[in-house]
């Protein structure tokens, strides 16, 4: 059964920076990917950011894009989420999910929606204060 642990949220300034953690435990296999979604109140899920754990592929919505980086640490079995620049509209409950995938794959086409993964961490809470 795989498990994923969200932590590192926390209260933070506009214009400043966090970073998420995703503990990740019970893969079969090397191949899968880790993506980050979040949800502020009255609004849909939304994937933001997601790594192959085989290739390192990485794809990164627009809304965050320049501004948070994914990265794994396959030793450790985690994934992170440096969030830089922060703007009040990146508030939101903030979710680590999985796929195990089978084979090494590339996320560019996939990986976007919360339909494509399988296993989800509990959220934690980003606030932006201005």
């Amino acid at each position: 059964e795989v498990q994923l642990q969200a932590s590192g949220g926390g209260l933070v300034q506009v214009g400043g920076y966090v970073r998420l953690s995703c503990a990740a435990s019970g893969f079969t296999a090397d191949d899968y990917v880790i993506g980050w979604f979040r949800q502020a109140p009255g609004t849909e899920r939304e994937g933001i950011a997601c790594i192959s754990s085989s290739t390192g592929s990485t794809y990164y919505a627009d809304s965050v894009k320049g501004r948070f980086t994914i990265s794994g640490d396959n030793v450790k079995d985690t994934v992170y989420l440096q969030m830089n620049s922060l703007k009040p509209e990146d508030t939101a409950v903030y979710y680590c999910a999985a796929v195990e995938t089978r084979a090494p794959v590339g996320v560019g086409p996939r990986y976007k929606t919360a339909y494509d993964y399988d296993d989800w961490g509990q959220g934690t809470q980003v606030t932006v204060s201005s």
